[in-house]
């Protein structure tokens, strides 16, 4: 059974600010509570969790586990001890998404499509879901985690809670058949519709963007010659299919959502945003100021155009990071929308040259993040440029709206978007902080 709630709040409240995944590393936490407490078996409960700071509330899932004794396997998922409820002197309570038998429970549920007390497990028609597979938790950088299951399932749990249906579980199942998007197999929600885990197929054969664009941007800091073209890893063929796919999927967003023309009133509903999240980071983070003049000149001309925007469903969070090459082509992934932005603007209806700029700024970090280590600023803006290019290439001759055409529109979304990763590095990974402010300095000159 779980330990009496002030014992095990205190241990949390201690737990959380340290996981990769908790949103609010910069603000302290006055107080957490448990909303809801599920009993998936004896020793393992599924919990919902309200953290207070200051005036704002967050929601969080975690399925947590209970031991008397802890296996070493388990050990990067410990929460800490409380007095033992038996016999037992103590028992040592610990983050079950890395604990195969407790994945297993999960999957078993989907399969079976059972309700628990308030949650709901679901799998798409026809879907026969393995459940007899070994797991492991993803050890990348995450806002939530995946579980992978034997290089067969991926089971993404949405570790900060929304209300309503997740946007990346509503998107891939529009989405379903799209050769773009990973197959959906399953998911779990409570019994008011809200979505905590997603389970899709895994791209066991696929490499990681970001790794394909690092890698290339590192052969090409270690290679003597001027062209990047020349450099061993060149990754602008990569970045032209990359394009294309993302029209490709832009349309087929277009044809599940529809498209719409947004009136003037909202388009400068959008600059006023913009402003604000701007004058907002500047009060956080001194060093953005400078580049603040330049930023607003940008806004100033989105906010002047006349032609009509036409507006649509869209990736919200597009990045090197949500991308893999598979044998087949890119697969685009994680369509949740950006962590820091609120459950309406995730759903928010865009130009899709938000998601081109969001990738062009993409590749600036790739290439930024190895200049760092390098300390070469010319080669890494060659590498950007030539892959920057390369990318809008592909986008434009797959039938997505020109970049090259839209040069204001994309630069404000630019630097929108590098506002936006400013203060996300400066809450959550502050030694990441100079990866955009430099490249802040660039865009501005």
């Amino acid at each position: 059974m779980l330990p009496p709630e002030p014992v095990l709040t205190g241990l949390l409240a201690g737990w959380l600010p340290r996981q990769r995944w908790f949103a609010g590393k910069d603000r302290e936490i006055t107080a957490v509570s448990v909303r809801a407490a599920t009993e998936l078996r004896p020793a393992l409960h599924h919990l919902v969790l309200a953290v207070e700071q200051g005036p704002v509330v967050d929601h969080y899932q975690l399925i947590i586990g209970i031991r008397p004794d802890l296996p070493e396997r388990l050990r990067p998922g410990e929460i800490g001890t409380v007095p033992g409820h038996s016999l037992r002197d103590c028992d040592v309570l610990y983050d079950a998404a890395y604990d195969p038998e407790a994945n297993a429970l999960l999957l078993s549920h989907m399969a079976e499509e059972t309700r628990v007390g308030p949650l709901r497990f679901r799998h798409t028609p026809g879907a026969a879901i393995d459940t007899g597979l070994d797991s492991a938790p993803n050890a990348g950088e995450q806002s939530n985690t995946s579980v992978i299951f034997a290089e067969s399932y991926i089971c993404k749990l949405f570790r900060r809670l929304s209300p309503g249906v997740n946007p990346d579980l509503e998107v891939n199942l529009a989405l379903s058949g799209s050769e773009h998007t990973p197959a959906v197999i399953g998911w779990m929600e409570t019994d008011t519709g809200d979505t905590l885990a997603l389970l899709s197929e895994y791209l066991h054969m696929g490499t990681d963007g970001w790794q394909l664009a690092v890698t290339s941007a590192r052969d090409w800091f270690g290679d003597v010659g001027a062209d990047p073209a020349g450099a061993g890893g060149d990754f602008a063929a990569e970045a032209e299919r990359l394009g294309a796919a993302t029209a490709a999927v832009h349309r087929d967003l277009a044809d599940a959502f529809g498209v719409t023309t947004q009136p003037r009133s909202d388009l400068l509903a959008m600059v006023d945003r913009m402003r604000a999240q701007l004058s907002e980071v500047c009060d956080e983070v001194r060093d953005l100021r400078p580049q603040a003049k330049a930023i607003e000149s940008a806004f100033d001309d989105l906010a002047a155009m006349s032609s009509p925007l036409t507006v649509q469903r869209v990736h919200g969070d597009y990045h090197l990071g949500q991308v893999m090459r598979t044998e087949t082509g890119w697969v685009l992934l994680d369509f949740e929308g950006e962590p820091a932005r609120t459950p309406t603007e995730r759903k928010d209806l865009a130009h899709p040259l938000r998601d081109v700029a969001g990738m062009l700024r993409s590749f600036e970090y790739a290439a930024r993040f190895m200049e760092a280590e390098s300390g070469l600023e010319s080669r890494a803006y060659a590498w950007a440029t030539r892959n920057r290019d390369a990318f809008c290439r592909g986008y434009a001759s797959a039938g997505g709206p020109d970049p090259a055409e839209h040069a204001s529109l994309i630069r404000a979304f630019e630097f929108d978007k590098a506002v936006y990763e400013v203060r996300y590095e400066a809450r959550n990974r502050p030694s990441w902080l100079h990866v955009p402010l430099r490249s802040l300095s660039h865009l501005a000159a």
